[in-house]
């Protein structure tokens, strides 16, 4: 089993982040599952008592619909959309992993797209059959980065954040990869390298759409175009 996830820069400084396994894992679960209940408990007992004055069931078929709109949903919903809400708001955190001193992060120890966060909780369905997250404990304790099913199709797992000391892991790579991702950085550096076995029409075409990827303005020129990547590039290197 890796208990390590090395972080590669073409820098040639790397980053290991230490991963957190099923017993750090739970303690964050058990912890955010106390924290969703009491508030979904509490939704719920304030807003029968708001709406029907009462928590008698005898008194909720008084109220209708309106106690299902009023109550019940906004107790579920916040229940159920605890994880995948703060986990994007709190950049892969969650008051539970907070206190667990985990953190999510993708494979390249950055903070996971909204999607990638979104297919995790999703297959929270599948990790928590038969009950208890018997599928989803089992996958950690078998994996080699101690990962459940969701993590597993979002491309996921969580790592100890006081290795990075509550930075944004990018940052510890270098300035350019933290801006524009370690990805875009090699195609940088790979068009520079052969910038003059290309010929000008082509320097230009490739240039201009990699810098539209990176979100940058596309110079006209093929000086213009070279010069721009070169400084995307120099930035790693600051």
């Amino acid at each position: 089993m890796n208990d390590a996830l090395q972080i590669h820069s073409i820098t040639g400084v790397d980053v290991e982040l230490k991963i957190a396994g099923p017993g750090g894992r739970s303690f964050a679960f058990v912890v955010d599952w106390h924290i969703r209940l009491l508030l979904a408990l509490a939704w719920y007992v304030l807003g029968a008592l708001a709406l029907i004055g009462t928590l008698s069931a005898e008194a909720i078929p008084d109220a209708g619909s309106a106690f299902v709109y009023v109550v019940v949903l906004p107790a579920t919903a916040l229940f159920f959309l605890y994880h995948p809400v703060l986990e994007i708001v709190m950049q892969g955190r969650t008051p539970g992993k907070r206190m667990a001193g985990i953190r999510i992060v993708n494979q390249a120890g950055e903070v996971p797209s909204v999607g990638a966060i979104l297919i995790r909780n999703i297959l929270r369905l599948v990790d928590s059959l038969p009950g208890v997250y018997a599928i989803g404990l089992a996958a950690t304790v078998l994996t080699e980065q101690s990962v459940r099913i969701g993590d597993m199709a979002a491309g996921t797992l969580l790592v100890y954040e006081d290795e990075v000391q509550g930075e944004d892991i990018r940052s510890l790579v270098s300035p350019s990869v933290a801006t524009v991702g370690l990805e875009n950085l090699q195609l940088v550096n790979d068009v520079i390298d052969r910038w003059e076995d290309l010929d000008p029409e082509t320097r230009v075409t490739l240039g201009q759409r990699l810098l539209a990827r990176l979100g940058h303005e596309q110079p006209d020129t093929e000086a213009e175009v070279l010069a721009t990547l070169t400084g995307i590039q120099q930035q790693d290197a600051t």
